[in-house]
């Protein structure tokens, strides 16, 4: 039975060659867009659905989170007042991009690929952050994301994370991301060493099919984990005006999760490839055992046809033709040569062979 074809993901949209940098190309299919606010201080946290743009008081900080990149007015708004470089803007409607960091004075631009779980098992959506003194903004492309702990921690008055400032907001998001990552990997882990044990136990058939669909899933993740390395040694330089000691000894241990999750990924695709080798065997296999037992059947019926030729011809004077019992000696001998040849083989090995 042929396997069936799973969707590819869908490509992404983007601008005709040529397009002057900058430009802003709304997707008509992208979904509406929603603001939620969340302000606080070390003493106090407002929390607002839809709230008027603005830039926080002194002494606060403020998370402005923005689902959905579908009204291009909302967004420009949000840019005007914020301060959002027009090549930030920009890559943040174009969600094609890698992650990455981009320094644009008094704003810090961070681009990650955050995992969400679909029919196939998970695709990445990109997600922007903008740090700038006092806020942090994130730009996901619908509703639904990972960054409900950190949600909780604000709303929680004993944590510390009200009182350290944006850039450590901007470390949290960033580290929920990075963890997000971990039951992706986890799970194809699992599958793939359920895949070893079918193909090398022959509990169930193993397919290219499924082979490669691991492969892709891989490949997506890589893209996402990959380049975070480079946007996290961004942040930590010494100099950098956005990010302060804490959040920078934070962000260390964010590149440590990035170091497991590479070698994590570098696991997988080697096992992968071995999984490819497995299923080429185990079709080797099977081939030659095929070829054996034909071959085995072809040796058997050899003498045998050569008896039956014999009598087959059409000669007067054989003598054996005007016996009566020839034809059932001929029989007996036919079959004592096939029960002396597989008793030959069973012998030498040659049955039962595994």
């Amino acid at each position: 039975m042929k396997p069936a074809r799973r969707p590819r993901p869908q490509r992404r949209r983007r601008a005709p060659p040529g397009t002057a940098p900058g430009t802003v190309r709304i997707d008509p299919n992208a979904a509406p867009t929603r603001l939620r606010a969340m302000l606080f201080n070390a003493e106090s946290l407002i929390e607002v659905d839809s709230p008027e743009l603005a830039l926080p008081p002194e002494g606060t900080t403020l998370w402005l989170n923005i689902d959905g990149l579908g009204d291009g007015a909302l967004l420009g708004r949000v840019a005007e007042v914020f301060g959002l470089h027009p090549l930030a803007m920009e890559d943040i409607v174009n969600v094609h991009q890698r992650p990455k960091a981009e320094d644009f004075g008094n704003r810090q631009f961070i681009v990650l690929r955050m995992p969400q779980p679909d029919a196939a098992g998970f695709q990445t959506e990109q997600v922007s952050l903008v740090l700038g003194k006092g806020f942090v903004l994130s730009f996901q492309e619908r509703s639904g994301d990972v960054f409900d702990p950190v949600r909780q921690r604000l709303r929680n008055p004993e944590r510390t994370i009200r009182a350290r400032g944006a850039d450590y907001l901007c470390y949290a998001l960033l580290d929920a991301v990075i963890d997000a990552c971990f039951p992706p990997i986890e799970a194809l882990t699992e599958r793939i060493e359920a895949m070893e044990d079918a193909a090398v136990f022959g509990a169930t058939a193993l397919t290219m099919s499924e082979i490669q669909e691991q492969k892709r899933q891989i490949l997506t993740i890589r893209a996402a984990v990959s380049p975070l390395r480079e946007v996290l040694i961004a942040l930590m330089r010494e100099d950098h005006p956005m990010v302060g000691d804490t959040a920078r000894l934070y962000l260390r241990d964010c590149q440590d999760h990035v170091l497991q999750l590479n070698d994590a990924l570098t696991s997988l695709r080697e096992e992968v490839s071995g999984l490819v080798d497995i299923l080429l065997s185990a079709q080797t296999h099977r081939t030659n055992e095929v070829m054996r037992i034909l071959t085995l059947i072809s040796t058997i019926f050899i003498p045998l046809t050569f008896v039956a030729g014999v009598y087959g011809m059409n000669f007067d004077t054989m003598p054996e033709l005007q016996w009566r019992w020839g034809y059932p000696v001929v029989l007996g001998v036919m079959a004592l040569i096939a029960l002396g040849l597989l008793l030959w083989f069973r012998a030498t090995g040659w049955l039962g062979r595994r």
